[in-house]
């Protein structure tokens, strides 16, 4: 009788310790590198599916003037605040999957803005316009070993350029694409 009640005891707090709703961690930081560029990233939680993620770092870009015939390569940084909201993890943790890190798939309203500062240098005649935009995004976050992690996501929304004093533009708004793919360390 006393084997019994052990094993129903033991099989009673295994149950109970499954029965907890998932939730995103408190924080979690990291680096993240991708095809157009580099990031530092945090994620605090606001509630159980839901986390703020505020994002520095470097975007590159390829840029081409047909007029003068010049073309190069510039790194603008970035500054980005993202809410995610991560809607399959109770289901993952039903499936025994991993959450860590906030690994799960996630919706979310990426908006980034790009100061008027070019890492390296352009041509005299070129001007880089600072722009901030506005992408509601899906996307997923998967984590590989116990630090690596790849990152997918792809959004369309908005885009605004600020105008500077003699510079022409045609369209001070438009539409912004965010395509991403990202490997990462997670700290």
């Amino acid at each position: 009788m006393r084997s019994f009640l052990v094993l129903f005891l033991f099989s009673l707090s295994i149950v109970t310790a499954n029965a907890q709703d998932a939730s995103v961690e408190q924080s979690t930081y990291g680096i993240q590198a991708g095809f157009l560029g580099a990031w530092g990233h945090y994620e605090s939680k606001l509630s159980n599916s839901i986390a703020l993620r505020s994002e520095l770092g470097l975007d590159a870009g390829i840029y081409s003037n047909s007029f003068v015939g010049s073309r190069g390569f510039i790194l603008v940084p970035a500054l980005t605040l993202e809410p995610r909201w991560y809607y399959n993890l109770n289901k993952r943790v039903s499936k025994s999957r991993r959450i860590d890190g906030n690994s799960g798939n996630f919706v979310s309203i990426k908006t980034t803005y790009h100061p008027d500062i070019v890492i390296n240098s352009i041509a005299d005649n070129l001007n880089f316009i600072s722009d901030i935009s506005i992408i509601p995004t899906w996307g997923i976050r998967r984590h590989v070993g116990q630090h690596f992690t790849y990152e997918t996501g792809i959004g369309i929304g908005y885009i605004r350029y600020f105008k500077e004093k003699n510079v022409y533009l045609n369209d001070y708004d438009g539409l912004a694409l965010n395509l991403h793919l990202r490997i990462g360390y997670r700290f």
